[in-house]
């Protein structure tokens, strides 16, 4: 058995699961949100605690199961508290605002650069180089932080670009006469 699938899952306070058949649902006070369980992996809910096993000892089976235990853990976890990923924007006239479901980015181009936000996340902009990244699904939070960064990395010369808050950018030393 995989040693993340040995560890149940803890549904804290305030959040229901319900398992039928193959699909897990989850609510909470950020929402609710539901995954359909691979048919490799069984699920079983016991003492406020969710239980993954996989069908047999096969090595993809093994993995699998390990899988679908860190999904439901960040589906908990993700009703519960939220996920968020804050970015910074290091340059001169980099700018971030968000309007509704769209953020426009002001970043050296010579024209901005408009980004549609997806359902389920959210996207606040405290100052003009802040951008906070928020919403229940761990991995569309993550994925919408990546599409903003990926329009201007950080530049190893001077720094200048998207970044995630305290990353570290490996400085490279200018060219010697």
């Amino acid at each position: 058995m995989s040693r993340v699938a040995n560890s149940p899952v803890e549904i804290p306070g305030g959040v229901t699961v319900e398992v039928s058949g193959q699909k897990v649902t989850a609510k909470g006070p950020k929402g609710n949100t539901d995954l359909t369980v691979h048919d490799l992996v069984k699920v079983v809910m016991e003492d406020n605690q969710i239980k993954v096993a996989g069908n047999d000892s096969d090595k993809k089976t093994i993995a699998m199961a390990g899988t679908m235990r860190a999904l439901l853990n960040n589906m908990v976890s993700g009703v519960n508290t939220g996920f968020e990923k804050k970015l910074e924007l290091r340059g001169v006239g980099y700018r971030a605002q968000a309007q509704g479901k769209k953020v426009n980015l002001t970043l050296g181009f010579s024209h901005p650069v408009v980004h549609d936000v997806p359902e389920g996340v959210t996207v606040e902009t405290p100052s003009q180089t802040e951008i906070v990244v928020s919403g229940i699904d761990k991995q569309a939070v993550g994925q919408v932080a990546a599409d903003l960064r990926s329009y201007r990395p950080p530049e190893p010369y001077k720094g200048k670009g998207v970044r995630y808050v305290g990353e570290y950018i490996l400085m490279k030393e200018a060219k010697k006469k």
